[in-house]
């Protein structure tokens, strides 16, 4: 029973983890908005009547657009975005005075998903040089099918549930049960569960809340730093061990960085706890309600910081009292629960921190920092370290903890006078010139599939692994025994004698843009390939868009060097031009011999 329990758990965590992907994004252009709001409407903090227009085709034209494209572009990369964005448009010029946020989420999805699936029937039937009539108008038509489907079928019923919610809101707001709310969402935030509420229904109907009157309580209801903060106030009075030490600097990272996560260990260490949490959210809650509080735009983190930021004018004392109301409840709450409870010991708090990233289904880095044990693997222990010129913090979403740690790591290279590239990103948009890549442990696998020729290091948390140490140790004796040695040797290009063919499995043809001439190119070798009774992936891809596991990469010889640069573990052939070179039949013939 339990196993069901959680594999229901994982598939709604998946889910809200698919809508966060939409969502996040783009929340700079939430922000955007909500800070246009907030300064030029009547009531804002400068009405101004000409860039106050500005406010209804951000809501109703590119913030759905946008969702639109990044959720097509997830599944289908931008093909998918762009039939997924115009599928858009029919739900949006359905129904025009509707903000189709809802609508977005769901067309841009579906418009990358048939996509896929349209390449997956045409694209190994399509004939030689008509790869980009075939690509071009597949997508077109698609995309006009998807937008009558849009404006006939999904607009109407997206409608209807939007306005039956924004009716359900104001019932419930009418009868004062707002506060209701936080019995599911304070324990839901500790189980991962928030970002299906938070960023499927909260934000939506929020956003369209604003366009009305300029603001909205619903952005309030999962993002209240509050209840957090209150909850780690008390540990660091009343806990114990390991838990009142780690406190302080958990808190700060909670109410000013707006990292939540930091704190559902210590609900996790006592359960009970929970109740604290939902006590304060519903305070800040009933708090916002009685003085008609609500935040001009989605506050992204949930901290102060971002509060502040997103308070309309004359609104910033119901702003802090609603905080303060949600700090001091869940504090006094927590501090009775843990006075009369009995010790809670470091062990306590590595097994809730376990817990946790098991309900979850992947690793907290941040609650991982709460903790000092770590059991780090790497891959490729003979790496040369002498080469590293680019280093990655790779995770789900390529900020938070991730950002912080390559900030570390970039501080410790710059004390020990290292000149080497350090960012951060999320796994799904490595480009795969990485030479080292740095992920929780969790997710290794997944950087390792998507950059196979980096190094991976894994750790238990970016925020504090003795990996660091050894890393820079290693690059400083490289960079030692080199200028010991001298003039360190140029690196052996792989003549084609010494590849190895029979592990070839991707070709790519690349260009700049990725289609005309190198998908004729690459027309041209799939027959060739065929008739040799070769079954080897042929595709065409532009430089830019390049994966990093591609064996072969065949460009024109002005282009070879930027694809060298791009991937430069893959062996690279240059030709004059895509649409006769002899190289292909060399080619063929040298597989042939290796299969």
């Amino acid at each position: 029973m339990s196993e069901k329990k959680s594999g229901i758990s994982r598939k709604v965590q998946a889910f809200g983890s698919f809508l966060s992907s939409m969502i996040m994004p783009n929340i700079a252009a939430f922000i955007a908005w909500g800070l246009i709001t907030a300064m030029f409407i009547d009531v804002g903090w400068f009405p101004n009547e000409d860039l106050a227009t500005m406010v209804d085709p951000m809501i109703i034209y590119l913030l759905p657009l946008l969702i639109a494209y990044t959720g097509g572009k997830l599944i289908s990369d931008v093909r998918g975005g762009v039939v997924g964005a115009t599928a858009t448009m029919g739900v949006i010029a359905a129904f025009p005075d509707s903000p189709m946020l809802l609508g977005a989420m769901v067309m841009g999805p579906l418009g990358g998903y048939l996509m896929k699936k349209v390449d997956e029937v045409l694209v190994p039937r399509t004939r030689q040089g008509l790869e980009m009539l075939v690509n071009n108008f597949s997508a077109g038509f698609l995309a006009f099918f998807l937008a009558l489907f849009g404006y006939y079928g999904i607009g109407p019923v997206v409608a209807w549930l939007t306005a039956m919610l924004g009716k359900l809101v104001d019932v419930i707001v009418a009868a004062g049960l707002l506060p209701i709310a936080s019995i599911f969402i304070e324990p839901a935030k500790v189980l991962f569960l928030n970002n299906a509420i938070n960023h499927g229904v909260l934000t939506p109907l929020a956003s369209e809340e604003v366009r009305e009157v300029g603001r909205s309580i619903l952005f309030t209801l999962e993002s209240n730093p509050g209840p957090g903060f209150g909850i780690l106030l008390a540990y660091m009075i009343f806990g114990k061990g390991t838990a009142r030490a780690t406190a302080p600097g958990a808190a700060i990272i909670q109410f000013v960085g707006g990292i939540h996560e930091i704190y559902f260990p210590y609900i996790l260490m006592k359960p009970t706890l929970v109740i604290a949490a939902i006590l304060g959210g519903a305070s800040g809650i009933l708090t916002f309600s009685l003085l008609d509080f609500g935040l001009s735009g989605p506050p992204a983190p949930g901290s102060i910081l971002a509060y502040i930021a997103m308070t309309p004018r004359g609104e910033y004392l119901s702003m802090f009292l609603g905080i303060i109301a949600a700090t001091l409840v869940s504090f006094i709450v927590a501090s009775l629960i843990l006075k009369f409870s009995k010790q809670q010991d470091e062990a306590g708090l590595e097994a809730a921190t376990a817990q946790m990233e098991e309900s979850k289904g992947k690793k907290s880095s941040v609650a991982g920092s709460l903790t000092q044990t770590e059991n780090v693997e790497t891959s490729q222990s003979g790496f040369n370290y002498s080469t590293v010129d680019k280093i990655v913090f790779a995770c789900d979403a390529g900020m938070g903890s991730s950002a912080m740690g390559a900030g570390m790591l970039k501080n410790k290279f710059k004390k020990a006078g290292l000149d080497i590239e350090v960012t951060n990103s999320a796994i799904n948009q490595l480009k795969g010139d990485e030479d080292i890549i740095i992920t929780q442990k969790t997710l290794t696998e997944r950087a390792e599939n998507k950059v196979p020729t980096a190094k991976h290091i894994s750790v238990d948390n970016f925020l504090n692994s003795p990996k660091y140490d050894e890393l820079l140790a290693d690059l400083q004796d490289e960079q030692q025994s080199g200028a010991t040695a001298g003039e360190p040797e140029e690196p052996a290009q792989p003549e084609p004698s010494d590849f190895d063919y029979s592990k070839v499995d991707k070709i790519v043809f690349a260009c700049d843009a990725g289609m005309g001439s190198s998908a004729m190119g690459a027309g041209m070798l799939k027959n060739k390939f065929k008739k040799a009774g070769l079954d080897i992936d042929v595709t065409n891809s532009a430089i830019n868009q390049l994966k990093g596991d591609e064996d072969i990469i065949i460009t024109q010889k002005v282009l070879t060097e930027r694809a060298e640069n791009k991937v430069p573990a893959a062996k690279h052939i240059s030709v004059d031009n895509f649409l006769n070179s002899p190289h292909y039949d060399e080619l063929t013939e040298e597989l042939k011999k290796h299969q």
